[in-house]
């Protein structure tokens, strides 16, 4: 019911910035959920932060500590990843997510995913 599709990614220094975007096409937003996961080699995917569409309020790992912003831009249909002072342990393939929650809380889980996008961070 949505495609999202990231753009964004790169390679970078440490204490370099990136912004991700993800944008999103399909049904209405009224109810959507997006947000980002990332996947480092090696290592099992991890919830980095999420949106909520309508009303923007947000949610983020603890992982963050204040370097991410998630923000969205209502008239490209589009949810970025504002990402600073990267760090070396922040080199993954970050992918966009989406899904609905008719009961307003942040979904659980998340059926519809992007590509992926690489962030690579260098020391």
């Amino acid at each position: 019911q949505v495609q999202l599709v990231e753009s964004g990614g790169g390679l970078v220094q440490a204490g370099a910035s990136l912004r991700l975007s993800c944008a999103a096409s399909g049904r209405t937003f009224s109810t959507l959920f997006m947000g980002w996961f990332r996947q480092a080699p090696g290592k099992e995917r991890e919830f980095v932060a999420a949106i909520r569409w309508s009303g923007g309020s947000t949610y983020y790992a603890d992982f963050v500590k204040g370097r991410f912003t998630i923000s969205r831009d209502n008239a490209k249909n589009t949810v970025y990843l504002q990402m600073n002072s990267l760090k070396p342990e922040d080199t993954a393939v970050y992918y966009c997510v989406a899904d609905y929650s008719l009961g307003g809380g942040f979904p659980r889980e998340y059926r519809y995913w992007g590509q992926g996008t690489q962030v690579t961070v260098s020391s």
